[in-house]
């Protein structure tokens, strides 16, 4: 990546006292519609199994590996955002994420698709360069407001994508939403090329130097280490929710992809967190609000337990309530656990952003792997029992520290 030119662009800005709110609004949509590429595929599993003439244990590699490219994608590409301008890290993903999801749309058998999938999990991987971005540009007061607000947009991405991406694949097929997911790409490449300022290079270590630097800060930070293995269980619980609902939804009451999408909607009210979140973790400090969004979720989760007492409409409605709830948790734990990280080591935030994420995808990609055996042999109840394993545990873990003092 050092052979490459610098793109023509805006000078190099330093954390600004008041970041404008355009450039926050077009990285907020810039983080929101990267990551919205890792989540089209999962409302299309049945509509794409049938058109592939593949299983949906086969089909359920598609979000696997795409979990699986995304956190290897940030264990070995997000560390370079310290070592080279982040702005042209940024310009050279988003072509190849358009790229990559043109590669499914044109698919022609599960096994291209499969690849692509890995790809596109490797690439949208600029989500993750685009909030440290918004870090830096942040003066300290705010940061965690600005962190929050960027990931209002990465998170309503992922959650609106599934809303989009059943809606548009029951009317027109599945390779119509990657079609249009490329195209969106393209245009959110063209408003970062015009308007991301570049970024000074913190550390000119060698890509080796900073992949052996990434062992000596997990070594050195227990607050990393915390982080990373709290948001790791939280999210095992929170993709395998995700990653069976559309297969439960159609199974016991019918539900087609648009519907299975539509639940999206309720996830995204959660997304409202993260800029909730970022203030209170200003105010208050990070810790408790991890506290809190994990019992918040594990409370949520608790809730399906009693979903198949209920008539057929209460139960649609406790799964919309319970989406919202435990949406609203997980993003706020993220939240404050990257609020925490960033202010470890400013000349480290895209190594130490790699390492949080990194346990955060190790565990979705462990709960899509772990809801469909689940979903398979235990039923929806056994998944509602894992989702509130993961909640539990992962509030033990930030609770554990406050009890040692």
């Amino acid at each position: 990546m050092s052979s490459l030119p610098l793109a023509a662009g805006p000078a190099p800005v330093p954390a600004q006292p008041d970041l404008s709110r355009p450039l926050v609004l077009m990285l907020a949509a810039g983080a929101g519609l990267g990551a919205a590429a890792l989540y089209y595929a999962q409302p299309l599993l049945g509509i794409l199994g049938a058109d592939l003439g593949a299983s949906p244990a086969h089909t359920g590699l598609v979000p696997t590996l795409t979990q699986l490219g995304y956190a290897a994608g940030i264990l070995l590409l997000i560390p370079l955002g310290d070592r080279y301008d982040r702005r042209r890290i940024i310009l050279v993903k988003v072509v190849l994420l358009m790229l990559a999801l043109l590669a499914s749309a044109l698919a022609p058998g599960l096994g291209a698709l499969l690849v692509a999938s890995l790809a596109i999990g490797l690439t949208a991987t600029l989500a993750q360069d685009i909030v440290p971005a918004a870090a830096a540009l942040a003066p300290e007061a705010h940061r965690g407001r600005t962190v929050g607000t960027v990931m209002t947009g990465l998170l309503l991405g992922i959650l609106l994508s599934r809303v989009a991406s059943g809606l548009v694949g029951q009317q027109w097929g599945w390779r119509a939403v990657f079609l249009a997911a490329a195209g969106s790409i393209a245009l959110i490449g063209i408003a970062l090329w015009r308007g991301l300022p570049r970024f000074v290079p913190t550390t000119q270590l060698s890509y080796g130097q900073l992949m052996a630097s990434l062992v000596d800060l997990w070594k050195r930070y227990g607050p990393l280490r915390r982080a990373a293995l709290a948001q790791g269980l939280l999210s095992i619980g929170f993709s395998a929710f995700w990653s069976t609902l559309a297969v439960m939804l159609h199974e016991r009451f019918q539900m087609g992809s648009a519907a299975a999408g539509a639940f999206g909607l309720a996830g995204a009210a959660g997304a409202l967190a993260a800029p909730l979140a970022g203030r209170l973790a200003d105010r208050r400090g990070p810790n408790r609000v991890t506290q809190l969004g994990a019992g918040l979720a594990l409370l949520s989760f608790a809730l399906l337990l009693v979903q198949d007492l209920l008539p057929p409409a209460a139960q649609i409605g406790l799964l919309v309530v319970a989406a919202i709830g435990f949406d609203f948790g997980v993003q706020a734990t993220l939240v404050a656990h990257q609020t925490l990280v960033y202010s470890l080591d400013p000349g480290a935030r895209s190594r130490l952003n790699a390492l949080l994420f990194t346990g955060m995808f190790i565990g979705m990609a462990a709960g899509a792997a772990l809801g469909s055996q689940v979903l398979a042999h235990a039923g929806w109840f056994g998944v509602v029992l894992l989702a509130m394993a993961s909640a539990g545990a992962t509030l033990a873990v930030r609770l554990w520290p406050a009890r040692r003092g």
